[in-house]
């Protein structure tokens, strides 16, 4: 208390030095007035974005490899070798298709039709910079979206691709990528159904002239029977040539019993004469006989000349018949090479569903821009004082 009776305040030494120290700092801020603008208020926007508005985000993972039933169509190297990963190798033309198809116009619509992708990437909680900005987006816009939300990377030296999709609920992020699995499976299916189609239609064909040509050679043998009258024209050559050669033993015999009777008994004898008859008879037979064989000129009508007909249709039956047995062959061949070079999904790694947000990296984010944005500002500063140096 002064002399006039008043109170004075309390001496607050915290009080002064707080003015003191907001005006140091004020005063660092203007001399660091680059510093801040580059480094600081960058760093401190993007930090108010990340930690207080931007949406947590669920990823899911899945892995799969694509392999032909035969083993691997290309061999591994480096990695996979030392990890003995030669048996499971997809091939990397295949599986290079399915993951382009996986990041494609072609599985974004199906995605929107089947579970409504727009809608699961329109979510609530979704903050506005990080959501898609329309409910109704062109397909380009929507697959630029979808490409940063969807990512597909195969490891070239074991042939295990990773699918990994983000999305603003757990749910969400296991359905899209079940649908994304059971997406590359159909068409893993559908390339091996073509190629198969592809490998054995050659072959299908071939068998299928051959079957044609066949069936017209059995045909013309059962027209040349009908016509000829004749079930069996081989079997028939065969029984009248044992015939003729019978008659013609008849003959030699007969006429071999008339010469030793006629040395001894008269020409004229009844004995004599019957035997005369009976060569003359087996004679008359063995003519008619060789005739309805050969006949002259070998005609068409003739045993001969049906043999002839007959054996020709019989060749060319056996040619087609071996031509068919041959194509057959190959088809059961291509049909068992395209079954060697059949492709599988395998599932490596079954999609999880997430429990922990785990993006966006807020920290890593922050650090990395402002380490990025310092080292701007500190190639700009030496430019700055190079050319200061210089000036003066």
């Amino acid at each position: 208390m002064n002399m006039h009776g008043i109170i004075a305040p309390a001496h607050d030494p915290v009080a002064e030095a707080r003015p003191s120290a907001l005006a140091r700092l004020l005063a660092v801020a203007r001399r660091r007035r680059m510093l801040m603008l580059v480094v600081v208020l960058p760093t401190l926007l993007l930090a108010g974005y990340y930690y207080l508005i931007a949406a947590d985000q669920y990823e899911s993972q899945a892995h799969f490899l694509v392999k032909s039933a035969d083993g691997p169509t290309a061999s591994p190297s480096g990695f996979g070798q030392l990890l003995g990963l030669s048996g499971m190798g997809g091939s990397g033309g295949e599986a290079a298709s399915v993951s382009d198809y996986l990041t494609s116009h072609d599985a974004v619509a199906r995605l929107s039709r089947d579970i409504g992708l727009v809608e699961r990437f329109r979510r609530p909680e979704a903050d506005v910079v990080s959501r898609l900005s329309t409910a109704d987006p062109t397909p380009e816009k929507l697959l630029t979206y979808y490409e940063r939300k969807v990512s597909v990377e195969t490891d070239h030296d074991t042939g295990i691709t990773k699918l990994s999709v983000h999305a603003f609920r757990p749910d969400d992020a296991y359905e899209i990528i079940r649908h994304l699995l059971e997406m590359g499976e159909q068409r893993v299916n559908t390339m091996n159904a073509r190629s198969y189609e592809d490998a054995i239609a050659a072959s299908r064909r071939q068998l299928g002239e051959a079957e044609t040509a066949l069936a017209e050679v059995q045909g013309e043998i059962t027209e040349y029977r009908q016509t000829r009258a004749d079930v069996d024209p081989e079997g028939s050559g065969k029984a009248q040539i044992g015939l003729v050669s019978g008659l013609r033993a008849n003959l030699a015999a007969a006429q071999a019993q008339l010469e030793t009777t006629g040395a001894f008994v008269s020409h004229t004898s009844p004995q004599y004469v019957a035997l005369s008859r009976q060569v003359r008879s087996l004679q008359a037979q063995l003519a008619a006989q060789s005739g309805r064989l050969a006949g002259e000129g070998g005609g068409e009508r003739t045993i001969a000349g049906n043999l002839g007909g007959y054996e020709d249709l019989r060749l060319r039956q056996e040619f087609a018949g071996k031509r068919y047995e041959a194509a057959a062959a190959a088809l059961a061949q291509a049909r068992e090479r395209a079954r060697r070079q059949q492709l599988y999904l395998v599932r490596v790694v079954e999609p999880n569903m997430p429990v922990k947000s785990l993006f966006p990296q807020r920290g890593k984010i922050v650090l990395t821009a402002f380490f990025a944005l310092l080292l701007v500002y500190s190639i700009g500063w030496l430019i700055a004082a190079g050319v200061r140096e210089h000036a003066a």
